[in-house]
């Protein structure tokens, strides 16, 4: 029994093998990691992030989810909640209330599904608890209970873990976002003043959350001790799917002991339907393990629109949707190594990641076709600058890909009203314009806007290439070198840099 279940869960077969893939949407991935002291990076676990991309004729699904105690329930909750949602169960008549319920209903019923293939392994599992002395450690036991203790620990291993889920569905081209933890959407959409506003949908179920902690105190449970634990059985979700711990035994945990009823719970928020008539951008949905690792490195103030800028810069460069993502990815791979490495302000936040998953979905936007020159206005210039903000004191080098059209210009803006209707760039234009940030009841994002002088593009003439087919300097990076020069200096006279 045992071992076929076993072979069930590990199985790296699945019917969603055969549904169509969406082709207007990318994944880039990155393993977790923990940097050594000579800053090599070596994998802790095997990756436990998983997502799932399809398409019918009546709509577009897209879902990435963080494992955690092993990839069993990310694995199983991706195939289950693809046959909760694809076997007919959605159609184009569907009023908004009508999908919101069929996805809260689709999220009840995987993790009873779920918990329904774990029965026999935790029945096991109770009986041979039951055969050991009371009281004891396992390291303790006789000789005797050795083989029982090591059946519980396969056991144990077999059951535990959870996952957390952000899932968009595309249907009557609406949007709808269902999230259960801490992963994240965000939305960036090109309005008709060729600015990009990045919505981050939805908040994360941490205790950080106000509503959640409202939602367990109306079960009894103290939001003040809540928040001071952070952590709940190792974990920042107040919301994830499986962990029988916590959803079985949590009057065993002490700070959930008072609760009246299950206080951490699979129940996804649902945001949507809105609609996407008349909007250029892309979806973006990230693991935890990404956001993380860019907060880490750079702090979570600008964190939204660090991530939509490195797309859009991305999107112009590259001509595959696959290519874009996983370039992002390994471009904050990159930067959290980089900010360990460095030893200065942020280093102690950055000596691991976990599994990073990054999911982009395109609306309307034209990827680029490599065929513009720097003279038609459209061509990316790879700069070196250096990164800081208000909150930071560190300077590290980031390389940015910035788009030079000829017109508009990429600032970081303050914060706006978000609507969907801004209008759709004319043809030629870069969406890399504007970015903003964007507050609203439903839709929020925790970064605060910077002047963005590190974006601002030269004039509208375009540069000539000379005779080797290089395009002159046009930035000037007199006041940087100055500024590096006085903050680097051991003395006077010391510290002079510029182009040798």
């Amino acid at each position: 029994m045992a071992a076929q279940r076993r072979t069930l869960m590990h199985s790296h077969q699945s019917w969603t093998d055969d549904l169509p893939l969406c082709q207007l949407c990318g994944v880039g991935t990155a393993p977790n990691c923990m940097y050594g002291p000579d800053g090599k990076s070596t994998q802790s676990h095997p990756n436990e992030d998983g997502h799932f991309r399809f398409s019918t004729d009546c709509c577009f699904l897209y879902g990435v989810f963080n494992g955690y105690d092993g990839s069993r329930v990310a694995n199983f909750v991706s195939q289950c909640l693809t046959a909760e949602l694809l076997l007919g169960q959605l159609n184009s008549n569907h009023s908004d209330s009508d999908v919101r319920r069929i996805l809260i209903q689709a999220f009840d019923v995987v993790e009873k599904s779920y918990f329904d293939t774990i029965d026999d392994a935790l029945a096991e599992k109770a009986n041979l608890q039951a055969q050991l002395p009371e009281g004891v450690p396992f390291h303790q036991l006789p000789s005797q209970f050795q083989k029982i203790a090591e059946k519980l620990k396969a056991l144990e291993q077999e059951v535990s873990g959870g996952a957390t889920a952000v899932v968009a569905l595309i249907l009557n081209n609406k949007l709808y976002i269902a999230n259960v933890g801490t992963n994240r959407a965000l939305l960036c959409k090109c309005t008709s003043d060729r600015q990009n506003q990045v919505i981050q949908i939805g908040r994360a179920h941490t205790t950080d959350n106000e509503e959640e902690l409202a939602r367990l105190a109306q079960l009894g449970l103290d939001p003040a001790r809540l928040r001071q634990a952070g952590l709940i059985a190792g974990q920042s979700s107040l919301r994830r799917i499986g962990d029988y711990k916590v959803k079985f035994n949590y009057t065993d945990i002490d700070v959930l002991s008072a609760a009246k009823s299950k206080p951490v719970i699979a129940e996804p928020e649902i945001h949507g339907g809105q609609s996407l008539d008349g909007v250029t951008g892309f979806l973006m949905l990230m693991s935890e393990g990404l956001i993380k690792a860019l907060e880490a490195a750079h702090g979570p103030e600008q964190a939204n629109q660090e991530m939509a800028a490195m797309v859009a810069a991305e999107l112009a460069l590259q001509s595959s949707l696959e290519a874009v993502a996983q370039s992002v990815v390994e471009r904050v791979k990159r930067l959290h190594h980089d900010a360990y490495a460095s030893g200065r302000q942020r280093a102690p936040h950055c000596s691991r990641h976990e599994d990073m998953t990054l999911l982009i979905r395109t609306i309307n936007y034209a990827l680029s076709d490599g065929l513009l020159t720097p003279t038609q206005g459209g061509r990316i210039y790879p700069v070196s600058v250096p990164y800081s903000n208000s909150q930071s004191t560190s300077k590290t080098s980031v390389t940015l890909s910035l788009v030079m059209p000829c017109q508009g210009t990429l600032t970081n803006g303050t914060n706006t009203a978000s609507t969907l209707e801004g209008g759709t760039p004319t043809p030629g234009q870069s969406p890399t314009a504007t970015l903003q940030s964007t507050n609203t009841q439903t839709q929020s994002s925790s970064s605060s806007s910077g002047d963005g002088s590190l974006f601002r593009q030269r004039g509208c003439q375009a540069a000539q290439p000379d005779e080797t087919g290089r395009v002159p300097p046009y930035v000037d990076f007199t006041h940087f070198y100055r500024m590096w020069g006085t903050e680097h200096s051991e003395g006077p006279g010391q510290g002079v840099l510029g182009p040798q």
